[in-house]
């Protein structure tokens, strides 16, 4: 960490992904006085002239955030960490394989657009890191801790719980307040930036047109092993391609006709079976996580507002801390779709606790 002299210094270096949000973070803290400075994290496919992937990281978003940087009289780093980034790739490959749903938003953060930005940070003697992620620090009691945006629409606390705890007093998101993503467009628009209208970019960064299943057949062909559809009972009801096709409380595409809907209730990798039952087999009323990450103290019990996805509005519970990196929630009324591999967030108002990957949920 930097002295608590250097830390006062008003110098920051901001992630800048060719984006209207990272590029509008660049001008809003130029004009607070801050002395910016840009670096372009390269994954992988800006270094492939022949990629077409519409992700964070293509030929066109370097050249973006090299314009960006140019109009806003800042100096722009590339970073190249593509070696860095190639685990998170694996992660989300396995988890599949296993028959779980990740989440490789929130590793990417932890690891690389907050972990290795602050080392490059400190590299360059510079306090302070930022981004566009939708957001807020607030200091309660004189720490730091992550905040939902306010007003909550487009809010990306969730993917931010797993950022470690010492790192929270080196962060800014300038976009915290703002109140849409058309104010954000407006202000880069006024900063005279051609990416004012440049569409967000895709859910999954590295797979081309959000097409995970098919980058999976690629990746990892021998995660497709056809194998039965079956009821809680047993009974085959059809045959599917591949588990990475599914998830946990999936409706859609299942394969197999009914009179009543059907959802996925749970995924068997090792016999590659889909057990499929009506909605309340994939309502839970408990799960158990792992891999805990707090961004604050707290006692074994407490009241929290739980997020097991991120579009998932949270669900009022009591948290049981199990261990230092393991807890248990018991929900106040069964939560639709509580799924291994996606991350369990807890809240309380709008101030991000920490959380955990889900293990099992019943």
């Amino acid at each position: 960490m930097l002295s608590a002299s250097v830390a006062t210094e008003k110098r920051v270096l901001v992630a800048m992904s060719g984006g209207v949000d990272s590029s509008v973070t660049a001008g809003l803290l130029r004009d607070a006085g801050f002395e910016v400075t840009g670096v372009f994290m390269c994954l992988g496919t800006a270094g492939d002239p022949d990629s077409d992937s519409r992700g964070c990281c293509s030929p066109q978003d370097a050249a973006d955030a090299r314009a960006v940087a140019h109009k806003l009289g800042i100096e722009l780093y590339v970073l190249n960490l593509a070696d860095a980034f190639r685990p998170i790739i694996d992660y989300f490959v396995d988890e599949y394989r296993q028959g779980r749903t990740p989440n490789p938003c929130v590793p990417c953060n932890a690891q690389i657009k907050f972990g290795r930005l602050i080392r490059h940070a400190d590299s360059l003697g510079i306090p302070w890191v930022a981004t566009g992620h939708y957001a807020r620090l607030v200091s309660t009691g004189g720490l730091p801790g992550i905040w939902r945006k306010s007003p909550r629409h487009k809010d990306q606390s969730y993917v931010l719980f797993a950022i470690a705890r010492e790192l929270l007093g080196r962060i800014l998101f300038p976009l915290g307040d703002m109140p849409s993503k058309q104010n954000v467009r407006e202000k880069a628009r006024a900063f005279g930036l051609a990416v004012h209208d440049k569409p967000d970019s895709q859910e999954i960064c590295f797979v081309p047109d959000n097409d995970y299943v098919a980058y999976l057949g690629r990746r990892c062909p021998e995660i497709f092993q056809p194998g039965p559809i079956v009821d809680s009972s047993g009974k085959v009801l059809g045959q599917h391609r591949g588990i990475a096709a599914f998830t946990i409380g999936q409706r859609k595409r299942l394969g197999i006709a009914g009179k009543t809907p059907c959802y996925v209730t749970h995924i068997d990798a090792t016999s590659a079976t889909v057990t499929v039952g009506p909605r309340s087999e994939v309502l839970h009323s408990h799960l158990q996580a792992a891999q805990a990450n707090w961004h604050c103290d707290l006692p074994a019990e407490f009241e929290a507002t739980v997020q097991v996805r991120y579009n998932h509005g949270g669900s009022p519970g009591r948290v049981r801390l199990t261990s230092p990196v393991t807890f248990e929630v018991d929900f106040a009324e069964p939560v639709m779709a509580v799924t291994p591999g996606q991350a369990a967030v807890c809240y309380q108002g709008d101030r991000l606790l920490g959380g955990g990957w889900i293990q099992s949920a019943w």
